[in-house]
């Protein structure tokens, strides 16, 4: 693995090919305005191209200096600022623009789900980087972004919960071994909302407040998702409350996609009365795709978002083999391949065999760690 020098990251010729998810906004704006199969331009764009630009690329295995400081990083700090007015005035466009165009109905429901792919992919993936940020314009960025997806309790559920307790039974977006996406999907669905208030609750509680508190953020959540309703009626009426809804639903569908694929099967190893070993790069899934971590600025180097998540996107490492589990393919193939069980499973199920040989050789008995959201018995290994 080769090391990028601190000036070399601060160059264009490293940043800039962060910045090919602004292409998804010509491509939505031309969906919209000729119709037809032109609709699904989004989805092959973000899904497709990169995927063949994947195959065409290989894998990117070299990591950026650690001395790297934040002025050198301004060109990839302001992409994922500058995202949000960005997604927001072609989200507002859509709106506007869709429930009057004269677009047949399958058009219209083609680019709900195209936007969707956009807001998902992309969107809750910038905000994803934005929340871990201690700057207070980048969280309320990231806050803005969750908010035009009616998901704003996933910062609280994935700074909270799942960095705490990932890989264990207590964490319900690590999907369990041989669990399907579509159990797994209504399972999050019902079971984040209520642990991200949950936690906010108790830390409230901790400091001698009740849940009420102007503190908590959940008033935040509300207010930003009632005014994005709010936005979306007044912009396109009835129809176009309808379309918001449609593309949020396909943006956190995106999004527990991905979840459901950077962990599944990884657990931590159990120390006994509850407590487990410290996340390390092998408790989640490895993706060394050039295109798409250029797409998804580097969230496939999800080993190491989780070993050190207060790291900037291009600072994450990539990891060998003898130290995180590898993918066979960038995110957008494995997020569709789940959606197929039987072809998950074949493919997946034997990886997650091979890694508990690798890492855990002495555990014999798996049957405790499958076990969702219930505690692990003593001495339980």
């Amino acid at each position: 693995m080769a090391q990028i020098s601190p000036e070399s990251m601060a160059s264009p010729r490293h940043a800039l090919p962060f910045w090919l998810s602004l292409g998804t906004v010509p491509v939505a704006l031309l969906g919209m305005w000729l119709g037809g199969a032109w609709v699904l331009l989004l989805p092959a764009y973000c899904w497709g191209l990169f995927t063949a630009l994947d195959a065409a690329l290989g894998l990117n295995n070299d990591n950026a200096s650690l001395e790297t400081g934040d002025a050198q990083l301004r060109l990839y700090q302001v992409l994922t600022i500058l995202w949000f007015p960005v997604q927001l005035a072609v989200l507002c466009i859509f709106l506007w623009y869709v429930p009057q165009s004269g677009l047949g109905a399958t058009e219209k429901i083609g680019m709900t789900f195209g936007i969707g792919v956009m807001t998902g992919t992309i969107g809750i993936n910038y905000a994803h980087e934005l929340m871990h940020q201690k700057n207070r314009l980048e969280r309320w960025m990231g806050d803005l972004l969750l908010a035009t997806v009616l998901y704003s309790h996933f910062r609280s559920e994935h700074l909270r919960v799942h960095h705490l307790y990932v890989g264990t039974p207590r964490d319900a977006v690590t999907a369990r071994y041989n669990e399907g996406f579509h159990r797994y999907f209504p399972r999050v669905l019902r079971d984040c909302p209520r642990s991200a208030f949950r936690a906010e609750r108790a830390m409230l509680a901790r400091r001698g407040l009740p849940w009420w508190h102007r503190s908590n953020p959940f008033w935040r959540y509300w207010a930003l998702q009632g005014a994005m309703v709010l936005l979306a009626l007044g912009l396109g009426g009835w129809q176009g409350l309808a379309l918001f809804a449609g593309q949020a639903f396909v943006a956190i569908w995106q999004l527990e996609l991905v979840n459901y694929v950077e962990h599944y099967g990884l657990t931590r190893r159990h120390l006994g009365d509850g407590r487990y070993e410290h996340a390390l790069p092998r408790h989640s899934w490895n993706a060394a795709h050039t295109a798409t971590n250029w797409l998804l600025i580097n969230l496939q180097r999800h080993s190491d978002h989780h070993y050190k998540p207060d790291r900037r996107f291009p600072l994450l490492q990539n990891y060998a083999e003898d130290e995180a589990p590898q993918l066979p393919y960038g995110y957008p193939v494995m997020a569709l391949s789940a959606m197929v069980p039987p072809l998950w499973r074949r493919n997946m199920n034997p990886r997650v065999r091979a890694w508990r040989k690798q890492f855990y050789p002495d555990v014999t008995d798996w049957k405790p760690y499958n076990k969702a959201l219930n505690p692990m018995p003593n001495g339980a290994p």
